[in-house]
């Protein structure tokens, strides 16, 4: 998994999904989002499998994020992480969002 998690963040600004990582709210996610696609052609979000990361998965991730306290399913946390992608363009575009 290491090697495919390399080959992902490679060339990319890394971002890994943890529970210890930075946690903030939709609307500074979205300025930090903004900023990200703005210094960076590519922005990666890492998300660990069912096990979590291997060991090394730290070395790869310029930041950590955290989606909240709980622990997700990796699958959920996929999604929740798609979620949060859209809603930030979304306030970055200025376009309206249910809260």
């Amino acid at each position: 998994m290491l090697d495919r998690l390399s080959r992902a963040a490679k060339g990319a600004h890394a971002v890994m999904l943890a529970a210890e990582g930075r946690s903030m709210s939709s609307e500074r996610f979205a300025r930090h989002l903004e900023d990200l696609m703005s210094r960076h052609a590519r922005v990666a979000f890492l998300v660990g499998g069912a096990g979590g990361f291997p060991p090394g998965a730290d070395a790869i991730a310029h930041e950590r994020l955290s989606l909240g306290p709980l622990t997700l399913p990796h699958r959920l946390a996929r999604l929740v992480l798609v979620e949060q992608i859209y809603r930030a363009l979304s306030i970055v575009h200025g376009e309206p969002y249910h809260k």
